[in-house]
């Protein structure tokens, strides 16, 4: 007897230790039944209780009322498929006649404590389904990417949502973003994840950073530019228009749109453009300053609206941004289509960042607590959003990942008057010691 206790209680004590320290392997083991079961069960009370049934066809009801003599119920969305996964469940609904996927993504909270599960995503795959991606844990807490995740093109692994699936960075199909985020928000462990893994590709990175490049200044061997004031800034944006049109008379020679129609012998290499707190290149101090900030916002302006197409994107970073910063602020916002809002300050930022793509997402973001940086809500301008959360980078690690990869870095001649020097750490001055040895 008294070993069947013990056994009991150790078990139940492994169980216990194993969902709060190895949650991906209590859910195998114990989550994954549970939930799958409960979700058999009660699947269709759930369905009318949410609101997610219709009304049957006049042939399904006269079948059901005549031949099968039962009382005729509303219908359900049709279960198509069920997978498991390590995170959570996949399940694949055939919607009615009346449902449409924006019903069932309303009800998406009130199925989530209906099955009990972390969170609960909904997703059009094609006309007339949709699939339920349930997590059965918070895949937030403690992020690992996958080992599949691989950088492939220009498109690399960033961070991971909150179904367990990998957030990338594509610059083919997102070429403009924008990144907003208050202080300790984990904005900056977020530009650092992108320095990881944009200096593994075969692109050139060039470095705004306003503050005398205390940010960007260590991955100066990866750097083919770097600005550290707005005087300098306004002259490396200069360059890069100067450069864009050159490329567009590349195009126009050989006929073609788009860089990427090039061929490879003949396409320039790609420019990332990574500026740090934006705003700085707004704000002025004097009557006089205001010409040239009005000349650099313009030409960044036109960077951000034309230069997808030469193979030059822009990441713009800030902590506030809003109308007030001045003229042209509006029309940048415009042009980058990515967005990515961590823990903000104030609601106007959230709603500048996501109001005009997504407005339920605004909510999501100014609910983000501050314990849990690096936890943002990532939307583009096709609606949809999601959470996602950065794994934990360290400057340093960053920064030996620009050094591994400096010889990646393009040689350009129109960037040589901007390109940094090599960073020099100065050392660490000797302290005598306090007490003198004896002999």
């Amino acid at each position: 007897m008294w070993l069947e206790a013990t056994g009991a209680l150790v078990g139940a004590g492994g169980v216990g230790y194993a969902k709060q320290r190895a949650p991906r392997v209590y859910w195998s083991t114990v989550g994954l039944p549970l939930t799958w079961g409960r979700f058999t069960f009660s699947y269709a009370s759930t369905m009318e209780v949410c609101g997610l049934t219709v009304q049957p066809s006049g042939f399904r009801a006269f079948m059901t009322r005549n031949l099968a003599r039962r009382e005729v119920r509303p219908v359900p969305p049709k279960v198509r498929r069920v997978r498991p996964s390590s995170t959570g469940l996949r399940i694949t609904l055939r919607l009615p006649a009346g449902l449409e996927p924006a019903d069932v993504a309303t009800s998406s909270e009130r199925l989530r404590h209906a099955f009990g599960v972390q969170s609960v995503t909904v997703a059009e795959t094609k006309p007339g389904f949709v699939e339920l991606r349930m997590t059965g844990y918070d895949v937030l807490r403690r992020v690992r990417l996958p080992r599949s995740a691989q950088p492939s093109g220009l498109r690399f692994p960033v961070a991971l949502r909150e179904d367990g699936t990998v957030f990338e960075r594509d610059y083919r199909a997102v070429p403009m973003a924008l990144t907003l985020g208050a202080n300790q928000s984990g904005k900056s462990v977020y530009q650092r994840n992108l320095v990881k893994g944009l200096a593994k590709l075969p692109v050139g990175l060039i470095g705004i950073d306003c503050k005398r490049g205390v940010e960007h200044s260590r991955y100066a061997p990866r750097l083919s530019a770097l600005a550290t004031d707005p005087d300098m800034a306004g002259r490396l944006i200069d360059a890069l228009v100067l450069e864009m049109s050159e490329r567009f008379d590349l195009l126009a020679l050989h006929g073609v749109s788009d860089v990427w129609d090039l061929p490879a012998k003949l396409r320039p290499v790609p420019l990332v453009v990574l500026i740090d707190e934006v705003a700085e290149l707004f704000f002025v101090t004097s009557k006089k300053d205001e010409t040239a900030r009005d000349r650099t916002v313009m030409q960044l302006v036109r960077l951000g609206q034309m230069a997808r197409a030469i193979g030059i994107y822009l990441e713009v970073c800030g902590q506030r941004f809003g109308s007030d910063l001045g003229r042209g602020a509006t029309a940048l916002r415009a042009q980058l289509t990515g967005r990515v809002v961590h823990r903000v300050n104030d609601k106007q930022t959230a709603e500048m960042g996501l109001g005009d793509i997504a407005p339920d997402a605004v909510t999501a973001a100014t609910s983000i607590r501050a314990d849990r940086p690096g936890v943002a809500v990532a939307g583009d301008t096709s609606g949809g959003w999601s959470r996602i959360r950065t794994p934990e980078t360290t400057p340093a690690e960053a920064a030996a990942v620009c050094r591994q990869f400096a010889h990646l870095t393009p040689e350009l001649p129109f960037l040589a008057p901007f390109r940094p020097p090599a960073r020099q750490v100065p050392p660490m001055p000797t302290v005598p010691p306090l007490v003198s040895p004896q002999p």
